[in-house]
């Protein structure tokens, strides 16, 4: 849908307040603004879809099929919604330098791409941007004294640690906001149980599950790109600091005001190797 390239209320704030202050008033507005979104689709979902489509159609030709390519099955924030700055793309169709076709890829052909109705698009360059499929971790191994750890038997803790796995912490942030938002909540979180550690004479944290416990897939996404990577993924949990949380404002209680130490954290101070020991290793 259509938003503005420039933030007038940014901009406002910014020349009243300060860089600093302007800056921080505007990363809460928008905070709350996209929260406030987010809310509204998910709790009235078809109000939410007329909304979007008024602002679409309001951008496109009057005889434009925007239920033919602006109107998906799933439901609003279901799945990533698309922020059109300044309606560019939209532009771009009315002036007919851009066009949309909407359809499932049948093959790739000499010339281009053949759809699955038949019809074949042309093509100088084809940008392979969907089937994705995710790398967990970048591609790494875990391993725990030498035992590979099987990812869908662990347990997310908090979204940043699993069960059973010592002195690892991962960053795994919003699918319904800006990413990095919870990713500078982990890191915080992370730098205070590393201070912990550190002033009670630590050497290893990590989580602990109850092997009983109710269990769900981590994400609750739909976007096929996660879907295939389910079954590859840490599962979570139900309540506690097992629930993989969407929501900044609880993540600020958690994570950055929050305790560090927790029951379900178990510490320890590892024994220095003796030179046999270390030689030996």
């Amino acid at each position: 849908m259509p938003v503005p390239a420039k933030d007038k209320f940014a901009n406002t704030a910014k020349r009243l307040l300060g860089g600093e202050r302007g800056y921080a008033l505007t990363r809460r507005k928008n905070i709350l603004k996209q929260r406030g979104v987010y809310e509204f689709c998910q709790r009235y979902p078809k109000a939410a879809r007329a909304v979007i489509r008024c602002f679409n159609a309001a951008k496109l030709p009057s005889a434009f099929p925007v239920d033919v390519h602006f109107n998906p099955t799933y439901k609003p924030w279901d799945q990533r919604l698309c922020a059109v700055p300044d309606g560019d793309l939209f532009t771009a169709i009315r002036n007919g330098s851009a066009s949309v076709v909407t359809d499932r890829i049948a093959t790739f052909t000499e010339n281009g791409i053949l759809l699955e109705s038949g019809r074949e698009l042309d093509a100088d360059i084809i940008v392979t941007a969907t089937g994705l499929n995710i790398q967990l971790l970048g591609g790494m191994t875990l391993t725990v004294d030498g035992t590979p750890v099987n990812l869908s038997k662990t347990v997310a803790y908090k979204g940043m640690m699993l069960s059973g796995v010592p002195n690892f912490v991962l960053a795994f942030g919003y699918t319904n906001s800006s990413w990095t938002l919870k990713i500078d909540l982990l890191c915080e979180h992370f730098c205070r149980l590393l201070s912990h550690m550190d002033s009670h004479g630590y050497d290893m944290v990590s989580p602990v599950a109850d092997p009983e416990m109710e269990t769900l897939p981590l994400l609750d996404f739909s976007a096929g790109y996660v879907q295939r990577a389910l079954d590859q993924m840490p599962r979570r949990g139900v309540d506690g600091p097992w629930v993989m949380s969407m929501n900044y404002f609880h993540d600020v209680a958690t994570l950055r005001k929050g305790p560090v130490a927790d029951p379900h954290l178990e510490f320890a101070k590892v024994a220095p190797k003796t030179r046999s020991e270390a030689a030996s290793s």
